[in-house]
């Protein structure tokens, strides 16, 4: 009998979670928000971000996203992000395709570690933010 191949799935490079604090102009209310950021050269396409929060007690909703593309340098919105939610690990598994591949990641904000003091530069984004690990 034939062995199988594994599946070749390429390290995922140049592309980030990110949370941000934004003024909220609807709600008047300052907010942290995710975003999936594409640092790479070339355009990503079909991205499918599953996201979660979860510590040993407490579990939320799975919340599933879909980004047809996302240009080359840019960044968009995956979803907001509730106060209570920060005090849970934040998990987003990302998957995409560029230059004919498949690529997928797993992106995690620790508990408690999206906070202002831990604000730093990040890619693209113009603002302060907080990379997930």
């Amino acid at each position: 009998m034939p062995v199988k191949k594994d599946i070749d799935i390429p390290v995922v490079e140049e592309v980030y979670v990110a949370a941000e604090k934004v003024y909220n102009e609807s709600f008047k209310v300052e907010e942290w928000n995710a975003y999936l950021i594409n640092n790479r050269d070339e355009t990503i396409e079909m991205a499918l971000i599953v996201s979660k929060g979860y510590d040993d007690e407490k579990q939320t909703s799975v919340i599933r996203h879909k980004l047809e593309k996302l240009p080359s340098k840019s960044f968009a919105k995956i979803e907001f992000l509730q106060e209570e939610v920060l005090k849970l690990n934040n998990q987003f598994q990302v998957t995409f395709f560029a230059g004919g591949k498949m690529f997928e990641k797993k992106y995690i904000f620790r508990k408690n570690s999206v906070n202002e003091k831990a604000l730093r530069e990040i890619p693209i984004i113009p603002n302060r933010g907080i990379l997930a690990e």
